[in-house]
């Protein structure tokens, strides 16, 4: 993935860690309303540019992890 996708990802997760320390610190309700809508707005924003970025990889289901591939198991 590219970058600018983790910077979405980055900018949704601050704005939803935002919006629950202003639930919890009884900031006035509109505040809050009105963040929980910035943030589900993102979200759908976030998603769709992560499935719309063009990735691709040579990577099978045959090769389980890339971290510790099956083969390295089995020896």
């Amino acid at each position: 993935m590219k970058d600018s996708i983790y910077v979405w990802v980055l900018i949704t997760t601050l704005a939803l860690v935002t919006v629950t320390i202003m639930s919890v610190m009884n900031f006035p309700f509109n505040w809050v309303f009105y963040g929980t809508i910035l943030g589900q707005t993102l979200i759908i924003f976030m998603v769709y540019k992560v499935l719309t970025e063009n990735y691709s990889t040579n990577k099978t289901f045959e090769d389980f992890y890339e971290d510790a591939p099956i083969g390295d198991r089995l020896n």
